[in-house]
């Protein structure tokens, strides 16, 4: 038996089209694969709804991608921005790459991660006495072109989130000590989940990830039942309950891949695009970053059902996702930042 079934008896993973509700957080998590350039994911919501189960249960889905082999950083052999400085020397001297295909990388963050554990060290003994850069990589280098996924978000260390953002800017680590530095890529997904009654998220942090899911707790008694038995099914035999949706699990993986491929092709018309940037204005949502996620979003759900014009309905359903942790907080308002986005949104469109 392999070592992928090994682990998959030994820590199966709930089934993502086997989760009841919570749609606006799974087309989140769906469209950041389809395209990575949307800047990850911010999943706020009560604690027990299936937030972190919903974005490990996406590691089935992940496709596949081309790496370097035995490259710790899963340098892309194609593309010199994802490529460690090693691997960039050994094209230079015209030496072959041998290239493999991996699935891509889901990396967990522990909230009691030290800044080397996520950075990487560099063994400064090694690197004086044999005068060779003896780098040891952290979560970043492994999270490169993958997802880095941070549950409780909000109660991670101050130091920790000035790195991530850091990295998340410039799609870059560097590690500095006594003088030596090492650069290596690290361009990933940013995935966080928390609980909004255990702390605000800094603005900063918050503007860096490029979607916002807001989930609250199942009301519908029927679905909750649901919800239930589907949990109490997986627990009692998560084998068998992962054959039932083998099939929905394949489907939902091709549509995946096939939307990556269609996604270069995919167009949005000149006047939606400038409808876009007038609800951002409206709104008065700082930078540009608001414009630049709702166009890529609202391409990779258009995607994602297979066409390759972006329609107003497209832009509709992803627009409050993209908007909503960007505008100014107004305590005296009693509106969703959600349902003012979706708001605007009728009005400049004309859309009922």
């Amino acid at each position: 038996m392999s070592v992928s079934n090994n682990l998959e008896q030994s820590r199966p993973i709930f089934p993502f089209t086997a989760i009841v509700g919570q749609e606006e957080m799974k087309l989140a998590l769906i469209l950041n694969v389809i395209d990575p350039k949307i800047g990850g994911v911010m999943i706020m919501g009560d604690r027990g709804t299936g937030k972190s189960t919903t974005v490990r249960a996406l590691v089935d889905l992940l496709p596949e991608i081309k790496v370097v082999e035995n490259d710790l950083f899963n340098s892309d052999p194609d593309d010199a921005e994802l490529m460690s400085q090693e691997i960039r020397e050994k094209l230079q001297n015209n030496e072959k790459l041998e290239i493999t295909t991996k699935k891509i990388s889901m990396v967990d963050l522990p909230l009691g991660a030290t800044e080397d554990r996520v950075c990487g060290t560099i063994d400064i003994e090694k690197a004086l006495t044999e005068g060779i850069k003896a780098f040891e990589p952290g979560l970043l280098a492994k999270a490169n072109r993958g997802i880095l996924y941070v549950d409780e978000v909000n109660l991670l260390d101050d130091h920790l989130v000035d790195v991530l953002l850091d990295s998340a800017a410039s799609g870059w680590n560097t590690v500095e000590r006594e003088g030596i530095s090492i650069s290596h890529p690290a361009r990933f997904i940013l995935v966080g989940s928390g609980n909004p009654e255990e702390g605000e998220l800094r603005p900063q942090l918050l503007d860096r990830f490029g979607m916002h899911a807001q989930i609250g707790t199942v009301k519908d008694a029927n679905l909750r039942v649901k919800i239930v038995e589907q949990r109490a099914n997986f627990d009692e035999s998560p084998l068998n309950f992962r054959q039932n949706y083998e099939e929905s699990q394949n489907e939902l993986r091709e549509r995946i891949i096939t939307a990556r491929n269609l996604l270069k092709n995919v167009n949005i018309e000149y006047d939606y695009r400038i409808k876009i940037s007038q609800i951002c204005s409206e709104l008065n949502v700082d930078g540009l970053r608001g414009d630049i996620v709702t166009n890529r979003a609202s391409k990779a759900l258009a995607a994602f059902e297979g066409r390759t014009e972006v329609t107003p309905q497209d832009i509709f359903r992803v627009i409050p996702l993209c908007l909503r942790h960007r505008l100014r907080k107004d305590p005296l308002e009693s509106i969703d930042s959600g349902d003012k986005v979706r708001e605007t949104f009728k009005k400049v469109f004309a859309y009922q």
